[in-house]
């Protein structure tokens, strides 16, 4: 179970912060999810943290 990032990402890095395990950090030209340390926020919230930040919906279930 991973999450990974679209192309609809506009870089506003409003995601990074909020990933309880560190797993996304900044690509090229959008933020990068690495599907080894994604856990979808299991464990520490009910939902990914970064789909309920993200203003465009670019997290999405791998």
């Amino acid at each position: 179970m991973a999450l990974k990032i679209t192309d609809d990402c506009t870089s506003c890095g409003a995601c990074e912060p909020e990933c309880p395990n560190s797993a996304i950090t900044a690509g090229d030209d959008k933020y990068v999810i690495n599907a080894a340390a994604c856990t979808e926020c299991q464990g520490k919230h009910a939902s990914p943290q970064c789909q309920a930040v993200c203003p465009v919906d670019a997290p999405v279930k791998a």
